[in-house]
């Protein structure tokens, strides 16, 4: 009886706590239960992240009735926008290294300038990428190896997708700002807003509605962009509202070179880290592109799938981030050692019940997205085999994040060019090509060359030279 008084005690309190994270009361990270803190942190984050990943996996569900070649195109566009995403990640690891750590000094007018300078940076480059993008859309589908016909159907949709960047930039960088600050139902409810809207927008854009037929894949992308526009509002709203200790006034909009110079050294690592993902991306694209648009298709698809179950695994592993970030701020060094590894252990355990899933039904999730056989085959291949290395993903996640939480951007980006140039892209085409393996060698070099990374970077952590970031 005792005992489940206290399971039940247990459980109202993890229900208050839920209850508490999602609606955003402001807390000292530095000085509450670490586990506590945890919990608060990464509750809004995983929900951020989940809707995150059900934005990308309703869109190629949409994308995936209108054939093929339509979702070869969302697979080519996305391989290089998604260096737009790394630059937009790598500004946001900025503004939540630099943010989190004025937060952890109680400098709250700095951290307000700070988040000024982050928006015209982002703005600035978000807006040369647009132009960049759609005079050269054609060029760069090309470029990735289309088919003819997706050269055709796809260059509109391409063109959409790179002039609305500056609303994915600013959406990435202010979210990270937000989470620097403890405040992460912000970002929450930002995703939530833009991806619930796109998920509205997209059956009606693409296929539809009364006397409306609709816009084909071109719809898509403008559901997309709008969303995402409409997010990118709503973070500003609160930015610049005053209620939040994270607030832009006008004293603080006044152009600081020396606080851009800070960016720019910070970010680029975190651009730098993710660039080099994003370039071995790529690169196993284009390697996918030689066995054919139903190959492009099962791996896009597989990897919307995984990303679903990954997000909020990153969702967990931000919560390291802001800790390490807030305590170093506050130089309680011991205390943010203690919530990197707390936070790894609860995400190990997250993929690995995802893993089960996948070796279980990874067949049943493909079917969903398309009725192809051989697509269908390819994407639950890639789920298999990929989830294999889940366990050691959800720890290098965390370490990841350590290492960007406190500023130390570039030990990261080592870490990836090596693991992920030198080893995955040519492991992977000798797999593929030379031992004949086709996609099964694909996807085996990415489950194993991640799992690497994965320990390489908790190696890297144990030394502890991120101890000594100054940010």
């Amino acid at each position: 009886m005792t005992k489940n008084l206290n399971w039940i005690n247990k459980l109202k309190e993890f229900a208050r706590l839920l209850k508490l994270a999602i609606s955003g009361k402001e807390q000292d990270y530095t000085k509450i239960n670490i586990r506590r803190a945890i919990v608060l942190l990464s509750v809004p984050m995983i929900l951020e992240m989940i809707m995150e990943s059900l934005f990308a996996v309703v869109d190629i569900f949409f994308v995936g009735k209108l054939g093929e070649d339509a979702v070869a195109t969302v697979g080519l566009t996305e391989a290089v926008v998604i260096i737009i995403y790394s630059i937009g990640v790598g500004i946001s690891m900025a503004a939540t290294a630099m943010i989190s750590r004025r937060f952890g000094e109680k400098d709250y007018r700095t951290a307000g300038s700070t988040a000024f300078q982050l928006l015209i940076f982002g703005s600035i480059i978000s807006i040369i990428l647009g132009i960049i993008g759609w005079i050269y859309a054609k060029d760069i589908l090309r470029l990735m190896g289309a088919s003819p016909t997706v050269l055709k159907s796809g260059t509109n949709y391409t063109r959409i997708i790179f002039a609305g960047n500056t609303a994915i930039m600013l959406l990435f960088l202010i979210n990270g700002a937000f989470r620097g600050a403890g405040l992460p139902h912000l970002a929450m409810r930002t995703l939530w807003l833009a991806n619930g809207l796109n998920i509205i927008l997209d059956p009606l854009l693409i296929f539809g509605i009364g006397n409306f037929t609709g816009l084909g894949l071109e719809g898509a992308a403008i559901a997309t962009t709008t969303g995402r526009s409409i997010g990118v509002i709503y973070q500003l709203y609160h930015l610049f509202n005053s209620r939040h200790s994270l607030v832009i006034l006008r004293e603080n909009m006044i152009f600081q070179i020396k606080t851009i110079k800070k960016i720019i050294s910070i970010s680029a690592g975190g651009m730098g880290q993710f660039l080099i993902d994003s370039v071995a991306w790529i690169f196993l694209t284009r390697i996918v592109a030689e066995f054919g648009s139903s190959a492009v298709a099962g791996f896009t698809i597989s990897f919307r799938i995984l990303m679903f179950s990954l997000m909020p695994a990153w969702g967990l592993s931000a919560a390291a981030a802001t800790l390490v970030g807030q305590n170093m701020g506050a130089f309680k060094i011991k205390r943010a050692k203690i919530s990197v590894w707390l936070t790894a252990k609860y995400n190990a355990w997250f993929l690995g019940l995802v893993t089960l899933l996948y070796l279980l039904f990874g067949n049943v999730f493909a079917s969903w997205f398309t009725p192809n056989e051989q697509v269908q085959e390819i994407a639950a291949l890639g789920l298999k085999i990929i989830a294999l290395g889940y366990i050691f993903f959800g720890i290098g996640m965390v370490m990841i994040q350590a290492f960007n939480g406190a500023g130390d951007t570039k030990t990261p980006t080592y870490i990836n060019i090596g693991v992920f140039w030198f080893l995955e892209i040519p492991m992977a085409y000798f797999l593929a090509e030379y031992f004949d393996l086709g996609m099964l060698g694909i996807f085996i070099s990415i489950a194993f060359c991640h799992s690497l990374h994965a320990l390489v970077s908790l190696w890297f952590f144990r030394k502890g030279k991120w101890i000594e970031t100054k940010v």
